[in-house]
């Protein structure tokens, strides 16, 4: 794969509504075209979308082992509502189990290596096994989720999973993601109603203030670029 292919895709679809660039996609790299949800309001604008109109795109998620229940109330919610099936994949047990047993459970608040080491271990591993065979994967991401996150294509290509990532509400505002919510009766979590911006592991996130950045909940103990890995370039 290369950018020439991200930049006819761009060029291709520059017309296009949302609905109409999915569907798209999923006629184009039939079968190869991939969506993964953690139930953040984002996903769940873009997993309505998909069942509404029928397109065939596969959906995923990763389940870490450490979510708040209110996100598998959300998920259960979503799968019962559009009659979805959503592909759940888990870290590998031997590598969960070697590291809770060398380092104990709460490793990741001692340094960011020890984070990015339980991040990868139970979200970059797993998200590798998903990606596998498929040519494009779709996200919720947002620009201004946060600063790393401004320089984002809708289309880019991903050299890390060796796939093109189509972020579809890249200049959406997070207005704008809850208004569709409300209007479409779409599922949420209701984390989102107590000050839970973005939402992940239950031990890495916190409720935010007004006057907060939208990802100050995530690993709010250290001062890195708060991504765990499967978005970082």
């Amino acid at each position: 794969m290369s950018t020439g292919i991200t930049e006819a895709l761009l060029q291709k679809t520059a017309t296009f509504s949302l609905e109409e660039t999915l569907s798209f996609l999923a006629l184009t790299y039939k079968d190869k075209v991939i969506f993964s949800t953690s139930f953040g309001q984002e996903d769940q604008v873009i997993t309505d979308i998909i069942a509404v109109h029928h397109l065939p795109i596969s959906l995923f998620t990763l389940d870490t082992g450490r979510l708040f229940q209110e996100t598998y109330d959300v998920f259960h919610k979503t799968v019962t509502k559009y009659n979805l099936n959503i592909k759940t994949y888990f870290p590998e047990t031997k590598a969960v189990e070697e590291l809770v047993n060398s380092k104990g459970p709460n490793s990741f608040y001692e340094s960011v290596d020890n984070r990015k080491e339980c991040c990868f271990i139970r979200k970059v591993a797993p998200l590798t096994k998903a990606l596998q065979g498929n040519t494009i994967w779709i996200t919720g991401l947002r620009s201004e989720q946060s600063d790393n996150r401004n320089d984002l294509a809708l289309f880019e290509y991903d050299a890390k999973f060796d796939i093109i990532k189509f972020n579809p509400l890249l200049r959406w505002t997070l207005n704008e993601v809850e208004d569709y919510l409300e209007k479409n009766n779409v599922p949420q979590n209701s984390l989102h109603k107590k000050g839970f911006v973005s939402i992940g592991c239950a031990p890495c996130t916190r409720a935010i203030t007004p006057d907060e950045d939208i990802r100050a909940g995530r690993w709010w103990w250290e001062s890195s670029h708060k991504e765990c890995g499967l978005h970082q370039k």
